[in-house]
């Protein structure tokens, strides 16, 4: 187990941007939050990153408090549930990060620039020419008064840019160990557009520095950005925004996908919406992303949540960048889906049938205790669960509404079946009871040792006619599940279905 972290309780947050679909890399920099806070008791802060008007919306930001409750990560802090740092939602907090703007630039820690565009692009390209850093340079550093009232008769709307200080930056990073940032590639950076608009770069620092966090878990991408907001904290100390304090950083891997690209939210693959419709179980989808950088040991694959929080180390984490595997992924969540008690296997397969119409939205005593026969003939072959469609969804549709699969019946149901499907019905109808075993025996019984036909070419007929596919659960189960009338009623219409006919 890991050691708990020296200093103050642990609060750490989770501050995604409302755009878009919520996406695995997304969940798995959440899943590593949660399980750091849990596993030291501390305190996970969600928090929304909503500033950007053009691109963000309610939609997403519905989704992605959905996708959190789906999961089951829940938090300390943030929408729906408040806090002692409320609001949580930039969007909500401009008058903070305005006031803090307006102190930093009269402390001399930030100062306005009026460099137009094309300006910044010509002395850029100009820097790369002659080999130099292609940063800010730091022009309007040091503008006198004319040089600013020159700006001003021009109607140049200066931003707000922050000065980075002119010494080496270095930080023990959880994950990747001691890093170090020579000034020179640090260059003064933008917090406050021309507008007012408050950028990135300052209200998270702002945010963690007034919402006490002590530990930043995040993405690789964002690791140029790290030296910067570590001299801003210390900007911020010194105009008493927030304790002091410096988080610790921890910067996670790059979820890679196809063609070993970094993943991406335009990647189909990349889409949580996906796996959930897939039918993936948040126990499944949780372990296996876990895998994306950590591990509970090396010989093990499949561990519970709790298994997870109890052994969660962040300096364990795998700095290189992990692989998305979609076919491990699976494998996991199988083994998750044949983990779930049997009446909890049956609650989760009930959205599936419904939102496939199998099922109304007020299920029958009746169709639930079909589907609480079926379910355990089914849990066993499952993957995700959405397979109950294909694998038991004939059980569950109205007679007029039943259909062959067009492939497998174009495969299996020919001229040659005739004698088949005609002994299974005079077996079946012959029968006293109508249960699984002796099914099977009168079936055998007539086309195994009656036709002289084996098993696999006797049954399969059977199984597509009463199924509508090639493969379904057990037969002989299915049929007793079926009813002797509606297994009958199948066989016959496939009988007459059959070539020539």
């Amino acid at each position: 187990m890991a050691s708990e972290p020296a200093g103050p309780p642990v609060r750490v947050r989770f501050c995604p941007s409302p755009t878009g679909n919520p996406h695995v890399g997304l969940v798995r920099t959440a899943l590593f939050n949660w399980a750091f806070a849990r596993h030291h008791g501390g305190t996970l802060v969600f928090r929304i990153e909503d500033t950007d008007a053009a691109r963000d919306s309610e939609e997403s930001y519905g989704q992605l408090l959905d996708a959190m409750r789906w999961l089951g990560l829940d938090w300390d802090e943030g929408p729906e549930v408040g806090g002692p740092h409320a609001p949580y939602r930039q969007s909500q907090r401009m008058e903070i990060y305005a006031d803090v703007a307006r102190r930093l630039h009269e402390a001399g820690h930030a100062y306005h620039c009026y460099c137009s565009t094309e300006e910044l692009d010509a002395r850029r390209e100009a820097a790369r020419a002659a080999g130099k850093p292609s940063g800010y340079d730091g022009h309007c550093r040091e503008l006198t008064d004319d040089q600013v009232a020159v700006y001003r008769l021009e109607r140049r709307e200066p931003i707000l840019r922050f000065r980075m200080p002119d010494t080496t930056i270095a930080f023990d990073d959880l994950v990747r160990g001691t890093l170090s940032f020579e000034p020179e590639n640090v260059p003064d950076y933008g917090i406050v557009r021309a507008n007012g608009a408050p950028l990135y770069t300052l209200v998270n620092p702002v945010d963690d520095a007034l919402m006490g966090i002590t530990h930043v878990l995040r993405g690789e991408d964002l690791l140029s950005s790290t030296p910067r907001q570590i001299a801003l904290y210390a900007a911020l100390a010194d105009i008493g925004v927030g304790d002091g304090g410096t988080p610790r950083f921890g910067h996670l891997p790059y979820v890679m996908g196809e063609g070993n690209k970094k993943l991406s939210k335009r990647d189909p693959q990349a889409s949580l919406n996906l796996y959930r419709e897939r039918g993936f179980i948040p126990e499944g989808l949780l372990n296996y992303l876990s895998l994306l950088g950590w591990s509970l040991a090396e010989d093990r694959d499949v561990f519970t949540v709790d298994e997870l929080v109890a052994a969660f180390d962040v300096t364990r984490v795998n700095a290189n960048p992990a692989r998305f595997d979609l076919k491990k992924c699976e494998a996991v969540n199988a083994e998750h889906v044949r983990r779930l008690a049997p009446e909890d296997f049956v609650r989760r397969l009930v959205p599936h049938l419904q939102e496939a119409g199998l099922l109304p939205a007020g299920p029958s005593a009746e169709q639930l205790r079909l589907l609480a026969e079926v379910a355990p003939l089914t849990q066993e072959r499952m993957v995700v669960l959405g397979e109950i469609v294909a694998m038991a969804g004939f059980l569950f549709v109205a007679p007029e509404d039943f259909a062959l699969d067009p492939d497998d019946a174009a495969k299996v149901l020919t001229a040659d079946t005739r004698p088949v499907l005609e002994a299974g019905v005079r077996a079946l109808e012959a029968l006293d009871g109508f249960t699984a075993e002796p099914i099977q025996a009168a079936l055998r019984e007539a086309l195994v040792e009656g036709l002289g036909i084996k098993p696999k070419f006797a049954f399969t007929p059977l199984r597509v006619a009463v199924s509508g596919r090639r493969i379904s659960p057990p037969l002989f189960e299915s049929m007793e599940l079926l009813g002797r009338a509606e297994t009958l009623r199948r066989l016959n219409a496939a009988l007459a279905g059959l070539p020539g006919a």
